[in-house]
């Protein structure tokens, strides 16, 4: 495990952002594991505009994301494919086709769910996952008890997700899907390089718990100790909890400018 502490919350999606800039443009037909959520925003932000910058197509990589909502929410302006569309995929020449999400309004689960791992391997595997963490130290929607080989399949929302994902569906956690499709655990593991992102004093309980503490499958992203190239590039707030002997490991990189 590496771990790099950024001074502040845009450094460190600028950061991100530049490890997934680099992975395209060393590998034309990279494929990326993408996630969603309000810190992710940030990051396809710096990259849109790098991309502006310093131009590099994408038109031969592929992505797949983490996960989905369950049900008709997958098909409205609430579910993640929309999200992907507004913060990254419209600015980007990468062809619709070569962008892939769990299909949530599936009316077949086990099939679907088959189907999105044989992608996967199809593709040749992740590349480069990027991965958020949720307050119960979940990674995509892998919720406490979640097996570390577990695969893509629906799982049911702990209620702590829930709220922590309500601000999209009128701030009120009962407007949030009980259900989604993720990716799992084990899926994960076997991407060859994963970078995970937490900025913000209420994510630094939980990484000093994922980093320091047990490897549990009630957290499940404690899980990431088991792979073999998994950097967190972490916030001075999201840091704030670790130990001296941890943080005199990490990398620590400038502010931006």
């Amino acid at each position: 495990m590496k771990l790099v502490i950024a001074p502040d919350r845009d450094a460190a999606c600028g950061h991100m952002a530049d490890m997934l800039y680099m992975c395209c443009a060393h590998n034309p037909a990279a494929v990326l594991g993408l996630a969603t959520g309000r810190t992710m925003e940030r990051v396809y932000g710096h990259l849109v505009r790098r991309l502006h910058e310093v131009p590099v197509s994408l038109a031969g990589c592929t992505t797949f994301n983490l996960d989905e909502y369950c049900g008709p929410v997958a098909r409205t302006a609430q579910s993640y494919r929309a999200y992907m569309h507004h913060h990254l995929f419209r600015h980007l020449d990468i062809p619709a086709t070569r962008t892939h999400l769990p299909p949530g309004d599936t009316d077949d689960v086990t099939a679907a769910c088959a189907r999105y791992e044989t992608a996967i391997r199809a593709a040749g595997g992740i590349d480069l996952q990027l991965l958020g963490i949720g307050q119960t130290g979940h990674i995509g929607f892998n919720e406490p008890l979640s097996s570390f080989a577990s695969r893509t399949r629906r799982v049911r929302l702990a209620p702590a997700t829930r709220a922590q994902n309500a601000e999209m569906f009128g701030g009120c956690p009962d407007n949030v899907p009980r259900h989604a499709l993720t990716v799992g655990v084990g899926t994960i593991l076997e991407t060859r390089r994963a970078a995970l992102l937490a900025t913000g004093p209420g994510k630094a309980a939980i990484i000093a718990r994922v980093i320091e503490g047990a490897i549990s499958p009630m957290t499940s992203a404690s899980a990431l100790h088991f792979h073999p190239d998994c950097t967190f590039v972490l916030d001075e707030d999201a840091a704030m909890d670790l130990s001296e002997e941890c943080r005199w490991m990490a990398a620590y990189i400038p502010p931006r400018h």
